[in-house]
């Protein structure tokens, strides 16, 4: 019989975590003159009912998944949103303190989505430059970069051979994929609410295997 080569099918190096990053649901919206509640200079808006609908989409989407861990930021709508995967999967979630959003300064707590939809001069600027800290008084793109990696390596090192989420943030997202793939700084922000990506951590690399999977969502 002639042997045969079959294609390779991807497995997670030996000692790596398999992590699924998913992005929290919507959160309720800003509106002029009024701030979000605050939590350690990051605005903390709890989930729109949109946001609930998403994150039980999610939990339904994940409920057979094998996970050694549920992480969740310090923020509540990531601990909304972990809620129904953690009802399913008998976990309480973990918070990881490094993976909150990006602090945006003297913008935050819903002042950032009114200045981006009015065209703001700063916003423009840290999109076309991918310099968060384009905004006043917001941390620099260096400065969230090296905390999600931070984040990221020591769920890694906690986790070797293992399979665990982690409900994050957008900018988190966008940092950390940015990170592995070596890309622009911002090429990955704007992953939907909702959304599945995944990464593969090793101790000197990481492995993007998915972003963006919002098959499990209503998107139209």
């Amino acid at each position: 019989m002639t042997k045969e080569y079959r294609q390779h099918v991807f497995s997670p190096p030996p000692g790596a975590v398999d992590l699924l990053l998913i992005r929290h649901g919507e959160s309720e919206p800003a509106r002029p003159g009024q701030s979000f509640p605050m939590v350690d200079g990051h605005g903390d808006p709890a989930l729109h009912e949109n946001g609930h609908r998403q994150a039980a989409a999610v939990g339904a989407r994940l409920r057979n998944e094998t996970l050694a861990a549920l992480y969740v930021t310090t923020l509540q709508r990531t601990h909304q949103t972990a809620a129904p995967l953690a009802g399913f999967l008998g976990l309480t979630p973990i918070i990881e303190a490094d993976l909150r959003e990006v602090c945006l300064g003297d913008w935050d707590g819903g002042l950032y989505r009114i200045k981006a939809a009015e065209g703001a001069p700063e916003f423009q600027r840290a999109i076309a430059n991918q310099e968060w800290g384009e905004l006043p008084g917001a941390e620099t793109t260096k400065q969230l970069h090296d905390r999600v990696a931070a984040g990221l390596a020591r769920i890694a090192a906690r986790h070797p051979d293992q399979r665990v989420a982690a409900v994050v943030h957008g900018g988190v997202i966008g940092a950390a994929l940015a990170i592995a793939s070596g890309g622009e700084p911002f090429a990955f922000n704007g992953a939907a609410n909702g959304s599945i990506s995944r990464i593969v951590i090793t101790k000197d690399r990481m492995i993007i295997r998915g972003f963006n999977d919002c098959s499990h969502l209503d998107v139209a």
